[in-house]
């Protein structure tokens, strides 16, 4: 079987697990290691389309956007009937949908779980919806996403053994019904998620029944969920290697740049966070002397640059002092400009990373930046 999205392993870091590849989408090929940005509501906050393209020095041709929140407004159906949402967001890029199953779970009390799907109230009206995984793969297909990700449970941290092994077992049966409803596979690939918490057997019993299904990619689920960076790192030593190796390997909702160069070393290729463009609507900068709160009064008559190493639109033109009058103002500008620098610094950032695997001193700088960043 032809799959719409494959992988190829171009080097390896001859002292981590770090790789560098390319991923092949119907939309143009993505060098990896990759951060994607998040449109969730088929719009990456604060950023027109065609500036997000060409952030980075090589540009950024693969986003992140939300089956659930699609789902809910403007629906499907709609976005179908604009041609997908390629054409209805104007992104000629390639586009990852996840599922919707953490935005479900993540309703607490406002959800139930059963085996056919999760029954949920809206968080716009209060409205009843079933998301099984069927629906989602409706949907998904509807948008006309390049990667689908599979409907899963996103178990809580800390949850005890019992719990994560039944909940691992239900996303399993769940990522089979998700096959078997795809339909499109000549335009769209399904990837699927290993589940198991911080539970090292788990882990490894959720990647042997996802690898034999056979996908076209795979990602690690339910980390970054509450639990300590350090422990977060001790699960993916053990489970990374569990994914084939000829296979794309995705991150699930870590972007903060020590978890990008940590993720790497340990064999990802893929990585989206909305942390970017979140902390960047805070006042909060990315810089490569480490975090800027551009809110602070210390930089009110600052007349550099956010980032005196950084080239990015915004360093080019505007002073950390305009730049916290307009957050202290509270102008949009500031949103949109923070954000632009923020996903500038990642995406530029990950090209970096590629370059260093490709001249074999990935470890050297990942100390460079480290030291010079600070505290995370």
């Amino acid at each position: 079987m032809k799959h719409a999205v494959t992988y190829t392993l171009l080097k390896e870091d001859p002292r981590t697990r770090a790789r560098r590849g390319v991923l092949h989408t119907p939309h143009g090929d993505i060098q990896t290691p990759v951060f994607m940005p998040v449109g969730t509501q088929a719009t990456v906050k604060a950023m027109k389309p065609e500036d997000v393209a060409k952030l980075g020095h090589e540009g950024c041709g693969l986003i992140l956007s939300n089956t659930y929140h699609l789902y809910l407004r403007p629906g499907h159906e709609l976005i179908r009937r604009a041609g997908g949402l390629h054409k209805f967001m104007n992104w000629n890029g390639a586009i990852l949908t996840d599922s919707g199953g953490f935005q479900v779970f993540s309703l607490g009390k406002m959800r139930k779980i059963t085996e056919e799907g999760v029954k949920f109230r809206s968080y716009l009206d209060g409205s009843s919806h079933m998301f099984t995984p069927e629906l989602s793969m409706e949907i998904q297909e509807a948008l006309g996403s390049d990667i689908m990700m599979a409907f899963d449970e996103c178990a809580p941290y800390p949850a005890d053994h019992s719990y994560v092994e039944k909940s691992l077992a239900l996303t399993t049966r769940w990522l089979k019904r998700c096959k078997e409803h795809h339909k499109n596979i000549e335009t769209q690939s399904l990837f699927g998620i290993m589940q198991g918490g911080t539970y090292k057997d788990l882990r490894a019993e959720s990647a042997k029944q996802i690898v034999d299904l056979d996908l076209p990619g795979y990602a690690i689920g339910g980390l970054s969920v509450g639990e300590p960076k350090e422990l977060m790192y001790d699960v993916m030593d053990d489970c990374v290697p569990l994914l084939p190796k000829e296979k794309a390997r995705y991150l699930m909702g870590v972007g903060s740049p020590d978890c990008l160069f940590e993720g790497v070393e340990r064999g990802i290729d893929m990585f989206d966070c909305v942390l970017p463009t979140r902390v960047a609507r805070h006042g909060r900068a990315f810089t490569s002397q480490g975090n800027v709160d551009i809110k602070n009064a210390v930089h009110a008559e600052d007349h550099g640059p956010l980032d005196p190493n950084c080239d990015c639109y915004v360093c080019r033109n505007y002073s950390r002092g305009y730049l916290r009058h307009l957050f202290k103002s509270e102008e949009i500008l500031s949103s949109m400009l923070l954000s632009e620098h923020n996903l500038h610094f990642l995406v530029r950032t990950m090209e970096n990373i590629r370059k260093s695997i490709e001249e074999d001193r990935f470890p050297e700088y990942k100390k460079e930046f480290f030291d010079a960043y600070g505290k995370f």
